[in-house]
């Protein structure tokens, strides 16, 4: 199982705050754990059962705890084409972009999703981070430029193949739900419920993400979950399917210390930005994409049950080429797998490694990521 899993109730500390589906999460007979700062269901049925109704059917996240900013006023693009490395000039109405805010000197701060509503850029970003994100885009962003948090509004993620059809059934508006494919957005009335809904996730899976008003989340949770394809899942199979379909979490895979080129994640910088530069950090990447950089995030599959765990060392031989950032059990897989920043010379695909658990080797080698194809909807 994913690190996540291994969170104990009483790390929590006393001044966590709740989420709008606190009583509905505890009502289910929810594992309630702190993260982020919330109170939040790690599992339900358990990890691995909810991991594979998941990849199977359809699950239902709550990830409320995530930061959902609304940037808008006259020059917006460009104070934030300042501080992300996107090209918001491409980015049209009903569009979606992964991105990055980044440091001086190009680490990572966050990974987000820039979204064109109609009336500003929605900005969502990790819940972990928000309060330090809303922090700092105050303090860069020019003062005509408006930074709303949207914390009256509640977020759900209905994920997996059988989404669309138990959601399609709720969902009424200008135009039918099937347009949307992913990276997508628009307006919607979910049984009645004003809400935004976009094809995105963080699954691998096919799926979608609701932003509707805090005091209707209960009704429209209720309402899907009465659905035969869909079922509560939490926040352990959400990391456990994170991993499979090699998507990195802030805090473990993406750091300060963490550049995008040797995260994978080049391909978050456009064209007209690499040429332009023009973002915090714009020489280092310039240079790493240009040189290649010296550690990269590599998919590991492990030999045997044993997973390795997030800080574990990664060796060649008798020499250190690297460190596990991510690891657990593949429910999918049925064997362990693992992400890790490893010396360039030892991240081709086949590579044989070996990973520290406690001082014992665990045989591993380099492969693809992701370890489940995603099946977005395009």
């Amino acid at each position: 199982m994913s690190d996540i899993a291994d969170i104990d109730d009483d790390d929590a500390p006393m001044g966590s705050l709740t989420l709008p589906l606190d009583a509905w999460h505890r009502a289910r007979a929810a594992r309630m754990v702190e993260f982020a700062g919330y109170w939040m269901p790690v599992q339900y049925e358990g990890i691995i059962a909810e991991h594979l109704w998941t990849r199977e059917n359809a699950g239902l996240f709550d990830v409320s705890h995530m930061g959902q900013l609304l940037v808008s006023g006259e020059g917006v693009d460009g104070a934030l084409e300042a501080l992300l490395p996107i090209d918001l000039s491409t980015l049209k109405l009903g569009g979606q972009r992964y991105s990055l805010l980044l440091d001086e000197n190009g680490g990572i701060l966050d990974d987000l999703i820039v979204s064109r509503w109609p009336n500003g850029l929605l900005i969502v970003v990790n819940g972990a981070t928000k309060w330090d994100d809303i922090a700092h885009l105050r303090e860069f962003l020019p003062d005509e430029i408006t930074l709303n948090h949207l914390d009256d509004r509640a977020l759900l993620a209905l994920q997996g193949p059988a989404a669309f059809a138990p959601l399609e059934r709720h969902v009424t508006g200008d135009y039918p739900l099937s347009v949307l494919t992913f990276m997508h957005f628009g307006r919607f009335e979910v049984d009645g419920v004003p809400a935004m809904i976009s094809r995105s996730g963080y699954t691998g899976e096919d799926g979608f993400e609701i932003s509707l008003p805090a005091d209707q989340a209960e009704h429209i949770a209720t309402l899907l979950c009465g659905e035969p394809e869909v079922e509560p899942i939490g926040l352990g199979a959400r990391d456990s399917l994170r991993l499979e379909a090699g998507l990195p979490l802030y805090g473990h895979d993406l750091t300060e210390i963490t550049d995008p080129v040797s995260a994978g994640l080049a391909f978050a910088i456009s064209k007209r930005r690499r040429e332009q530069g023009g973002f915090p950090g714009a020489e280092r990447i310039r240079g790493l994409l240009a040189e290649g950089s010296r550690a990269v995030r590599v998919g590991l599959s492990l030999e045997g049950r044993m997973a390795a765990r997030e800080g574990a060392a990664v060796y060649s031989g008798e020499q250190v080429v690297g460190q596990v950032t991510s690891g657990g059990f593949s429910p999918s897989l049925q064997h362990p797998i693992a992400m890790a920043y490893v010396d360039a010379a030892q991240a081709a695909l086949g590579t044989p490694l070996e990973l520290d658990n406690r001082g014992k080797r665990l045989a591993a080698r380099v492969v693809p990521l992701p370890f489940i194809p995603h099946r977005y909807h395009r």
